[in-house]
């Protein structure tokens, strides 16, 4: 049975389902650790038994399979970007892993992602970068992007920054996350998972494409590059992801004064208390985003 989502917003609409109570990260968050057993243990922990395991997970569950991985392993002694499309809390976490191998992903995360006191810790040996959760972060954690691509890295970003379930088109997305290529002058690819109709399953299959390279241009500034690289990567994407032939969710666009919930359910607005001695008079009260978080973060994190 197909599920509905109803939405307002493409930018700032989210349908994770995720509930983490989110830990606050220190300014000095120390995104490279040097301890050595700490790496070794993580180093084995990637190789050995996690990528394994998400080869076989994606293949039995998804059916994943890609195009054109090869242009990446011609740039596998350099550092790069590779963006992708912004489609499930799960296989995007996995996906990155297989599309960037033999290289490890280090992948731009929600800070909500190592919150957790045991899956927190796994998430960062396994490559995940968390975003800032305050701007005095914001400096530690730029350098430490651009650091990974000096060293060879590839970086993995998803610049949509909410996740939509399976959703078959590409969303319209900011040119924030695109400075890190223009800095860095690396090469930077994008990935666009698709969604197949499987012969007995409901449950799609994912097809991979994946195109590049695509290199800053030196004749420009390091804006004119952010807004040429974000171009570029959102035409691909779309038309990409118009090979998609299954739509396993349905996505209904609302207006935001309809009080529908993702499920579809209508929600009254809660009217304000009235001052004292002022008639209370009814009014609907719009929540925007910015009311529910006093530090925005920066785009492109799972």
């Amino acid at each position: 049975m197909k599920r509905t989502y109803y939405y307002s917003d493409e930018l700032n609409d989210d349908f994770a389902g995720t509930k983490i109570r989110r830990k606050e990260l220190p300014a000095d968050y120390n995104y490279f650790p040097r301890n050595p057993v700490r790496n070794a243990f993580g180093f084995l922990l990637y190789r050995f038994i996690v990528t394994p395991l998400i080869f076989l997970f994606q293949k039995i569950v998804y059916r994943e399979t890609f195009k054109n991985r090869k242009v990446l392993r011609k740039y596998g002694k350099e550092g790069c970007f590779l963006y992708a499309n912004h489609t499930s809390a799960v296989s995007d976490a996995f996906t990155p892993t297989l599309t960037a191998f033999p290289k490890k992903a280090y992948i731009l995360v929600n800070p909500d992602a190592v919150s957790l006191p045991v899956a927190g810790k796994a998430v960062e040996l396994l490559g995940g970068v968390p975003l800032p959760t305050n701007r005095h972060g914001m400096r530690a954690f730029h350098d430490a992007v651009l650091r990974h691509a000096v060293e060879k890295h590839c970086v993995v970003i998803y610049p949509e920054a909410h996740i939509w379930p399976y959703y078959t088109r590409i969303r319209p997305f900011k040119d924030v996350s695109f400075r890190y290529p223009a800095e860095a002058d690396k090469p930077m690819f994008c990935f666009t998972t698709t969604f197949q109709k499987r012969r007995f399953l409901n449950f799609p299959k994912i097809t991979i494409y994946v195109d590049g390279p695509f290199y800053p241009d030196k004749n420009l500034s390091v804006k004119e590059n952010q807004k040429r690289l974000r171009d570029v990567v959102y035409q691909t994407m779309t038309e990409r992801s118009k090979l998609s032939t299954y739509e396993h969710r349905t996505y209904i666009r609302v207006s935001p004064e309809s009080g529908l919930t993702p499920s579809g359910r209508t929600v009254d607005p809660v009217p304000a208390p009235a001052p004292a001695d002022i008639p209370f008079v009814p009014a609907a009260a719009e929540v925007t985003a910015s009311s529910q978080q006093t530090e925005p973060l920066p785009k492109g994190a799972v």
